[in-house]
C-alpha cells in the first residue's frame, strides 16, 4: 500500500475520537453512515461528470474526493484500504469474466 495511502488511513482513523467542531471527517463520523454514504454518492456523481469533460486534471480532483470519502466509508464499518487492495489482490489472475461469474455464482 502506498504511504499516503496508508498516512490518510491512520489520519481518517484518528479522526473518529476528534471533535466534530475540529474535524470535517469527525463530523461526518458524528452524522453517521447515512451521511457518509449520500457524499461518496455526490462525489462518484461528481467523477463521472468530471470524465465526461476533457480536463484530467479535474478528474483526477474528483477522483481524489471519491477516493478520500470512499476510506471515510470503509472506517465507519472498522475496514480499511488494506481490506479492497486484498481484495484487487484476489482477483489477480482471475479474467474479469470469471470474477463476474464467481460473484453470481454466491447468489
Amino acid at each position: 500500500m502506498s504511504d499516503t495511502l496508508k498516512t490518510l488511513a491512520a489520519v481518517i482513523e484518528s479522526r473518529k475520537s476528534a471533535s466534530a467542531e475540529s474535524s470535517y471527517v469527525a463530523g461526518l463520523f458524528e452524522k453517521g453512515m447515512n451521511t457518509i454514504l449520500k457524499k461518496v454518492g455526490e462525489e462518484a456523481t461528481e467523477t463521472v461528470i468530471a470524465a465526461k469533460e476533457n480536463d484530467d486534471s479535474q478528474l483526477v480532483y474528483e477522483t481524489a474526493d471519491l477516493w478520500f470519502h470512499t476510506l471515510v466509508m470503509l472506517s465507519a464499518r472498522g475496514l480499511g484500504p488494506e481490506d479492497v487492495l486484498s481484495e484487487l489482490e484476489r482477483r489477480f489472475g482471475l479474467s474479469g469474466l470469471e470474477e463476474k461469474a464467481a460473484r453470481n455464482n454466491k447468489t
